[in-house]
């Protein structure tokens, strides 16, 4: 009767685990989206440019490391991808899955680098996520591919993305413009107090 019991717990404990697990890999881009915003918000204190701060942090976790693992996943496990848009395998996968493994490292090197760097990493970004989201509401409504990996919580992220990327790297490159501007007016008053 214990060991029934103690079976039973396991098997209990067993779903509950695959059933968080699915939640978490089902959700990475909802993730990984929360938690650069809240990395943003909680170290942007010492930033100069808090839309700069925060287009690294987007680039860096739900562009970087989401399209590094959504390479990843069409790239190693097909099928498994393939399913979980509703898709059928195709040859295709493994070159979306190469596009997005290069966007993917490209966004997190972009973590590190100059504004114009970022710049390239957001027009190629944005584009492609305009291009994804095309797909999958094409997807949906000619075929009625309901899945959610194909319309869900990654179609509305990836609708956000470029919104957001577009409008954090206009406002990242008013502020370079305006540090620039201060920083040129301050060097021309130093001038004119050594004259």
């Amino acid at each position: 009767m214990y060991k029934q019991s103690v079976r039973t717990e396991l098997k209990q404990v067993s779903s509950m685990l695959e059933d968080i697990c699915r939640v978490i890999l089902t959700n990475v881009p909802l993730f990984l989206f929360v938690t650069a915003l809240l990395l943003a918000a909680l170290t942007s204190r010492q930033a100069l440019s808090k839309a700069d701060h925060f287009l690294r942090w987007i680039l860096l976790l739900p562009v970087g490391a989401d399209a590094l693992w959504a390479g990843l996943y069409h790239v190693l496990a097909p099928e498994t991808a393939a399913d979980f848009i509703g898709w059928q395998v195709s040859p295709f996968q493994f070159e979306v899955g190469v596009a997005d493994i290069a966007l993917g490292v490209t966004a997190i090197v972009s973590f590190w680098r100059s504004l114009d760097f970022r710049a390239a990493v957001v027009v190629y970004a944005a584009l492609f996520y305009v291009g994804v989201v095309y797909g999958h509401i094409n997807d949906a409504l000619s075929t009625g591919n309901y899945a959610a990996g194909n319309i869900g919580i990654l179609l509305v992220v990836s609708i956000v993305r470029p919104l957001l990327l577009v409008a954090l790297l206009w406002a990242a490159t008013r502020d370079s413009r305006i540090a620039a501007r201060q920083t040129a007016m301050g060097d021309a008053i130093s001038e004119l107090d050594e004259f």
